[in-house]
């Protein structure tokens, strides 16, 4: 029997994916299939393997075990191929502290070959407008993941590698997190959302994976909440 030939028009297709830091095994045989215009959740606590899967996805680490592309290329072999197609949003923003707001996204939109023109567009829908000449380094964390969400929409990307994308946002920022999920969805995209709360993110994934032991466990389907979580935006 022949193995089944990898499907191009899936977002995300791994299987088997594994990798170990030292001797430790923290990823020990993933398969996860994601469509376009899908947006998953992925859970677990923490250690389990979920920022390590993302990285993998977006090329920042080769498992070391496994394969897996994104929208028909290969993560290892096609890797700039997979850099141009995705967004990948860490725990920390990430940013140059003693740049300006505007700095940070033109410097962004230069590496990433996007028009710099956008750049204020970008500021104005992130909510920075005013603030976009003054330095990073006297933001709150809330602006600076603002500032960091600026940068996905720079990007344009067809798969958002989202880790704890929520963090330090206040109900607005939820709300313009979601918005921005939501539109790339809409639009035949897809999304990778790691969150510990899945309150913030429930109006916008349509199911989860929760990962234990370095595997996939549980799946479900998402219903949305009626009271939407909200955080500090300090």
């Amino acid at each position: 029997m022949c193995p089944a030939l990898p499907n191009p028009a899936r977002a995300v297709d791994a299987s088997g994916i594994a990798r170990r830091f030292g001797v430790t095994w923290v990823l020990r045989g993933i398969d996860l299939h994601l469509d376009a215009g899908e947006v998953l959740g992925l859970l677990g606590a923490n250690g389990t393997g979920k920022s390590t899967f993302l990285r993998i996805v977006g090329t920042l680490l080769r498992p070391h075990a496994g394969t897996a592309r994104v929208f028909g290329h290969d993560v290892v072999k096609d890797a700039d191929a997979v850099r141009e197609l995705v967004a990948y949003m860490a725990h920390s923003p990430g940013l140059y502290d003693n740049l300006t707001a505007r700095e940070n996204l033109r410097f962004a939109a230069e590496m990433l070959d996007r028009d710099t023109n956008d750049v204020h567009a970008v500021l104005e829908r992130v909510g920075l407008l005013d603030v976009g000449n003054e330095t990073v380094r006297a933001f709150s964390s809330g602006m600076q993941r603002r500032l960091a969400i600026g940068r996905l929409l720079l990007a344009r990307p067809r798969l958002l590698l989202l880790d704890e994308p929520y963090s330090n946002l206040d109900q607005s920022g939820i709300e313009l997190m979601n918005a921005i999920i939501s539109e790339h969805a809409e639009a035949g995209s897809a999304a990778i959302v790691v969150v510990h709360e899945i309150a913030p993110a429930a109006e916008v994934l349509d199911r989860t994976l929760t990962i234990a032991g370095g595997r996939i466990v549980e799946q479900g389907e998402v219903e949305p909440t009626l009271m939407p979580f909200a955080a500090s935006d300090r």
